[in-house]
């Protein structure tokens, strides 16, 4: 009986919690229904966009007039590239914006489980990501993670894993200073930012390796390849990666 009564108390509990404070939608600010799961609307929902069919071979990016490379990925250039797969669960959309800005400037790391979970559902249609043996967050500088009390690519990095039962490893890669923001600059600019801008530190743990970068965004690429410049350096086999969203 008294259990009866705590799950009548809570409900009632939950119930005005909702009617004076619900939960919004982060896409259109809309009122979600009480116990809706996620932070989108069903209409959001449904604008939220995959890469796919048509993308670049190597850098995932969506081709709309098909081919098998992008002009920055086609010929002699991608054979440059250490990080040689790149791969998105979704398109940085409207409503990807709103979640993914929440995510890492408000204070919301909760939405990981809702990313991580998106980023599962769409591992199958990438083949190539099955060769991963460990997974890698793109690390933060320690000022900037410690002032934004956690770093998003490590709580994605940390959820996938789960979701997929695979290891992950959040010490092995450092950045080593506090690279201006990728958001400031072109392409060639965001190449040059993240050159020797990160350090593998523990060798003995990617050696021999396929890791799997996780990062929240990849725009350019740029990061994502500094980083894996610095695994293969350490002596990983192959470096790919997989973000929650692609810029296009």
């Amino acid at each position: 009986m008294l259990r009866c009564n705590s799950n009548f108390f809570k409900k009632v509990k939950d119930f005005l919690l909702y009617l004076f404070l619900p939960d919004t939608c982060y896409g259109c600010r809309a009122d979600l229904p009480m116990g809706a799961c996620g932070p989108l609307c069903v209409h959001c929902q449904t604008h939220i966009q995959t890469p796919g069919p048509l993308i670049c071979a190597r850098c995932g990016k969506p081709l709309p007039d098909g081919g098998a490379h992008c002009y920055h990925c086609r010929g002699s250039k991608g054979k440059n590239f250490k990080c040689k797969i790149i791969r998105s669960a979704v398109v940085f959309g409207p409503q990807v914006r709103a979640v993914v800005h929440a995510f890492k400037y408000q204070d919301r790391g909760y939405l990981s489980g809702f990313l991580a979970e998106r980023m599962a559902q769409e591992w199958d249609n990438y083949p190539p990501l099955s060769q991963a043996e460990l997974l890698v967050p793109v690390p933060l500088f320690y000022k900037k993670e410690k002032q934004r009390g956690y770093n998003q690519a490590a709580l994605l990095a940390e959820k996938l894993a789960r979701l997929k039962n695979m290891a992950w490893d959040k010490h092995t890669l450092k950045r080593l200073r506090n690279t201006r923001s990728q958001t400031e600059l072109g392409r060639e600019g965001r190449l040059q930012n993240m050159q020797g801008a990160f350090v593998c530190e523990r060798p003995e743990a990617v050696k021999g390796k396929v890791i799997l970068l996780i990062d929240d965004v990849a725009t350019t690429g740029a990061t994502l390849e500094g980083c894996a410049t610095a695994l293969k350096a350490a002596g990983a086999k192959k470096v790919m990666a997989y973000t929650f969203a692609r810029e296009v």
